[in-house]
Order: structure tokens, then C-alpha cells, then sequence
């Protein structure tokens, strides 16, 4: 039987592990969405508890988790040293489908971060080393100076990653999959574990 959203029922239902069904339903996104299928929104807390939430880009996805990368010195990056638990929301409004993962934060090796950064478009390299994100700014002129020096200085040379700059993986404790159905009828499965490595629990949810 066919899903609303081109899912079939079977494979929702079959499904013994959750990241074999994300990926599925990426490729289905990369398909169907207009931009950035592996965009997804990130929540962390600060210091008194009151919730952050900002999108990021996941260019990571394998069976120990969601990676993304960033400027460690910003307020994302401090907020996950200091509170490493986090989620993320993937939201597919083009094929009416979304993914809520939560779990624990772990720094993404060196070699990972490296590799990464070097697939980056130069411009992007560079602007790495201009940003000093998250922090006061004085002027789009200041930050465009900045970006113009970092590339005087790395004129006819390759771009190393700045110290600061790296992956973020979130290993995930729970993965819920929600797809639309008719007359909000929806679809909703959790997969849970107790700890990374143990196995995972599948269980259908009310809409």
C-alpha cells in the first residue's frame, strides 16, 4: 500500500534500525526538496536553561550519528561543551515528512574535521578565519576587511582549518520518524536505546 507521501507502509513498518530509514527518506528529500535536504534545526541549552535553536547543516549521516561543523568558540559551540546533549529537527515540507533525533554530543575527530574543511569551497575557508561568529560586529565593512585580509594571507597557498573550527556528532538516544497521513491521520515510529550500542526499540506513536 502506498503512504500520502510516497512512503510504503511495508518499509515503515519493517523497519528494525533507524538509520536505514533516514537514509531513505534523504534520498527521497535530495529528490523532492528545493534546497538543503540535509538541513536541520539544532537545540541546545546555556547556562540558566533556556533553550537555543538555530539550522545547521548535516554533512555527516552514518550509524554513530548526525555530524555537523562549526565555530567552537561561537555560543552553539560553547553551549555543547558545556551541556554536550542536544537535538535536531529535520523538516521535509516538500515531501511532508520530518525526523527528531536526540541525544549526546561528541567532538568529530580531527581527521573527519580536516577532510571536511578541505572539501570547502576556498571562499569558505576563508571565511571561517574572518568570522568571528557569534560575536559583536561592528559593520559588514568590518567583516568584509577581514575576509579580504585572511585572503592576502593565504594567497597561492591552501587554507588550513582554523583550530577552532570542527565537527560536532550528535549520537543519537532516540530517532523519531513523522510522516503525514490524511485527515491527521499521521504516521509517527520512535526508535530508543539506552546507551550508543545497545540494542534499538521500535515503537509505534499516536499522531
Amino acid at each position: 500500500m502506498e503512504h500520502p507521501t510516497g512512503l510504503t507502509f511495508g518499509d515503515f513498518e519493517q523497519a528494525a534500525e533507524p538509520f536505514g530509514l533516514f537514509e531513505a527518506w534523504l534520498e527521497a528529500a535530495k529528490a523532492g526538496e528545493p534546497s538543503d535536504p540535509d538541513a536541520a534545526a539544532l537545540a541546545t541549552v546555556d547556562a540558566d536553561g533556556l533553550p537555543n535553536v538555530r539550522m545547521v547543516l548535516v554533512r555527516g549521516i552514518d550509524a554513530r550519528g548526525f555530524v555537523f561543523y562549526t565555530n567552537a568558540e561561537s555560543v552553539k559551540g560553547g553551549e555543547l561543551k558545556a551541556r554536550p546533549k542536544a537535538a535536531l529537527g529535520f523538516h521535509w515540507k516538500s515531501i511532508r515528512r520530518q525526523v527528531r533525533a536526540r541525544g549526546n554530543m561528541q567532538p568529530a575527530s580531527k581527521a573527519e574535521s580536516d577532510t571536511y574543511f578541505a572539501s570547502r569551497h576556498r571562499e569558505s575557508q576563508i571565511s571561517a578565519w574572518a568570522s568571528r561568529q557569534s560575536r559583536p560586529l561592528e559593520s559588514r565593512e568590518a567583516l568584509e576587511r577581514e575576509a579580504a585580509r585572511m585572503g592576502e594571507k593565504f594567497q597561492g597557498a591552501p587554507v588550513p582549518r582554523p583550530p577552532h573550527w570542527h565537527g560536532f556528532r550528535l549520537v543519537p538516544l532516540s530517532i523519531e520518524f513523522w510522516a503525514e497521513g490524511p485527515y491527521r491521520l499521521h504516521d509517527r515510529l520512535v526508535f530508543t536505546r539506552v546507551h550508543p550500542g545497545a540494542p534499538w526499540q521500535r515503537t509505534r506513536l499516536y499522531p
